[in-house]
């Protein structure tokens, strides 16, 4: 008998909304996660550790373990330390380091996450990806996707907009990261999963054409629903090709050749989207991701995170050495140093244009 639908790996709980979290608890219980409330939750030393008083009388029954960093030794000690206790699940409550290092400690010891995000920065929350720094630089370590997803608009809000802003470029790169996956399938002959390059496209482009703002509950909550869509998306497809092309790559080169340097990971993803787009040679895309970025005040040339042209030219250079087999523009074209510098200068004319 031929298999007529798929299973897909989804939180079973995506709850989205100004006051999510006031009623955790409950949410827990009725979803039978956790009908004890034991629960071990991990949390950050700043925003974490002021929702903690918020919800501790709700809690009775819960563990809390403070989170020095996003390390793979972090994530390790957590675990190590939740194996004391007998807990229905892990509670990750906070940015996308303490969230990362709770899906790795979850993992570890067998149990579930709650993934309780404090801000937007980026499209790991509801991924099946944990990104840890080790003794090697970063890593990314398979993890089950979480059980449920928490993300109270109220305290989206209360958090820097810095970070909402890093979680825009992070999903407006999907376009160019699908764009990507399309490209190595014409190329390469590469297997391009259809539902999962719809849903991260999809997430992208209800961020690139929405006309709100950052202070803005509609726009907030597509920005939300975007990077959860973009996280699925992943576990569709079975790892980050969805939302990862030459976008990331650059990101990623970033990151390893000026590490005390890096700007946030969504400011470079989306300055290496609308580069990659220009290579393609998609120049009303191109327009159209400048003038986003531009308009949410992230930035479109090297110079605005502190960077000159000549080291992005050298970060483009590197990319594809961060993705060993990944096949993306920058692979595809294969450019010279001279020949990155030169489709820079052009990048950059359309920009003052």
């Amino acid at each position: 008998m031929p298999v007529l639908t798929r299973l897909i790996p989804s939180p079973v709980v995506v709850d989205i909304s100004p006051g999510a979290l006031d009623d955790l608890a409950g949410l827990l219980a009725d979803q039978r996660i956790s009908a004890s409330g034991k629960l071990a939750i991990a949390i950050s030393g700043g925003s974490g550790a002021r929702l903690r008083e918020r919800l501790c009388p709700a809690l009775p029954g819960a563990d809390w373990y403070e989170v020095g960093g996003g390390t793979l030794d972090e994530a390790i000690k957590l675990g190590d330390a939740m194996k004391k206790g007998r807990y229905d699940a892990v509670v990750g409550l906070g940015g996308g380091k303490i969230i990362d290092c709770a899906k790795y400690a979850a993992a570890r010891i067998g149990l579930p996450l709650v993934a309780v995000a404090t801000n937007l920065s980026h499209d790991g929350l509801c991924s099946p990806v944990a990104t840890l720094d080790n003794d090697a630089g970063r890593g990314s370590y398979g993890v089950p996707n979480p059980i449920a997803v928490v993300i109270d608009l109220d305290v989206i809000r209360e958090a820097p907009v810095r970070f909402v802003r890093s979680g825009i470029g992070d999903a407006i790169s999907n376009i160019s990261a699908v764009a990507d996956w399309e490209l190595s399938h014409r190329e390469t002959g590469e297997d391009i999963d259809g539902l999962a390059a719809a849903m991260a496209r999809q997430a992208g482009e209800a961020v690139l054409r929405h006309p709100g703002g950052v202070g803005d509950d509609g726009f907030l909550q597509v920005l939300a629903e975007g990077l959860v869509l973009t996280g699925i998306s992943m576990s569709v497809a079975g790892d980050s090709r969805p939302a990862s092309g030459a976008c990331h790559e650059i990101n990623h080169a970033f990151d390893l050749l000026y590490p005390k340097r890096a700007a946030s990971h969504g400011e470079q993803c989306g300055l290496g989207a609308a580069f990659a787009t220009h290579l393609r040679g998609d120049k009303e895309t191109c327009e159209l991701m400048i003038e986003v970025l531009r308009r949410h005040g992230l930035p479109v040339t090297p110079g605005e995170i502190g960077f000159s042209d000549e080291e992005f030219v050298k970060a483009v250079e590197f990319a594809p050495r961060t993705r060993p087999g990944r096949y993306t523009i920058l692979e595809h074209l294969d450019l010279s140093t001279d020949q990155i510098r030169d489709a820079y200068a052009d990048y950059a004319q359309a920009v003052r244009s």
